[in-house]
């Protein structure tokens, strides 16, 4: 029960962070981490497989598209396993990187002006997904910095009560501030 209580907000925080796969959000373990990453691997060797029937760009796209996936799920898993916002920022890049080869190899069966509208259209969601990703990180990190500072001002408060105290009741009362603060 305890291990649920730990791991239910670290996954719930990670999936609104970058909206993991439900794979991916089972990471929360090396060896979960490792299952994910295989998971990911043997689907993508199935998927590949089915690529092989296909010929020219379609063959291409196929391709790539597979990669994306096998992408996408092992940087969310890496991410739920570090739950950390530079891990989860970077699989964002890591992800926005794989959708837009994907993005550029669709655009290569088209032509003329469609072409390089599809090519614009691509880098542009690619540098909004890599702004997106870096502004998450910061304020992921705000967020995290703020909340320490509130626990060393609650810190402060709490030892301040504590220098009415005398001998064991103030050992008693500093003892349970650094346990309620200092985590």
């Amino acid at each position: 029960m305890i291990e649920f209580r730990r791991t239910l907000p670290r996954a719930l925080l990670v999936m609104a962070g970058i909206g993991l796969s439900t794979a991916a959000l089972a990471a929360t373990t090396e060896a979960e981490y490792r299952a994910a990453k295989d998971r990911a691997d043997a689907e993508y060797k199935v998927a590949r497989d089915r690529c092989d029937t296909l010929a020219g760009n379609d063959k291409d796209v196929c391709v790539l598209q597979a990669r994306a996936e096998r992408v996408r799920t092992r940087a969310q898993a890496e991410a739920a396993y570090k739950d950390t916002p530079k891990a989860r920022a970077a699989a964002e890049k890591d992800i926005a990187g794989a959708n837009y080869k994907l993005s550029r190899e669709r655009c290569d069966a088209l032509a003329g002006n469609a072409k390089d509208v599809c090519v614009a259209q691509a880098k542009a969601a690619r540098d909004k997904s890599l702004a997106d990703a870096s502004a998450g990180r910061k304020a992921a990190e705000a967020r995290s910095e703020a909340a320490q500072t509130r626990r060393d001002a609650d810190y402060k408060v709490a030892r301040e009560r504590c220098d009415s105290l005398a001998g064991a009741a103030k050992d008693q009362c500093v003892a349970e501030a650094e346990a309620r603060f200092k985590q």
